[in-house]
């Protein structure tokens, strides 16, 4: 199933596996070896992970698959360089900032700033994790 969704979005686990050419119970593993990994956990324990989430498991991706490190060897080149060498620590301004524009302000510091086609985006964004949220409750 393709979602057209907002980069900043929150992606559930079945869309990230996707993403990455993984299955949802290598992300939980994944999540039991590399404790930077925290996705929001809804009741029933629905996991949404967040865009900074989502680019740490890129990177993970990318380190064992392509470049064969062990478990350990990612755990080690995290701890040695620390993560923000391997995915940056501005994510979510990056990325809200391709999607306003990379000559406007950043949304953080001005909201008035948001065009009307991402602020469409977020309104509806918001009203699907409103919907997952009332299927749960």
């Amino acid at each position: 199933m393709v979602v057209n969704k907002s980069k900043a979005a929150f992606r559930t686990i079945a869309e990230v596996a996707d993403m990455l050419g993984v299955g949802t119970h290598v992300l939980r593993f994944w999540e039991t070896k590399f404790n930077q990994i925290k996705p929001l956990k809804m009741n029933g324990g629905r996991r949404y992970y967040r865009p900074d989430d989502v680019k740490l498991l890129e990177c993970i991706q990318k380190l064992l698959h392509n470049e064969r490190y062990t478990i350990e060897g990612v755990q080690k080149l995290f701890k040695e360089k620390g993560i923000k060498n391997f995915v940056g620590n501005t994510i979510l301004d990056d990325l809200f900032a391709e999607e306003i524009g990379a000559n406007e302000q950043n949304c953080y510091d001005n909201t008035s700033s948001l065009s009307s086609d991402v602020i469409k985006d977020i309104i509806e964004e918001l009203s699907s994790i409103k919907s997952e949220l009332q299927k749960v409750i």
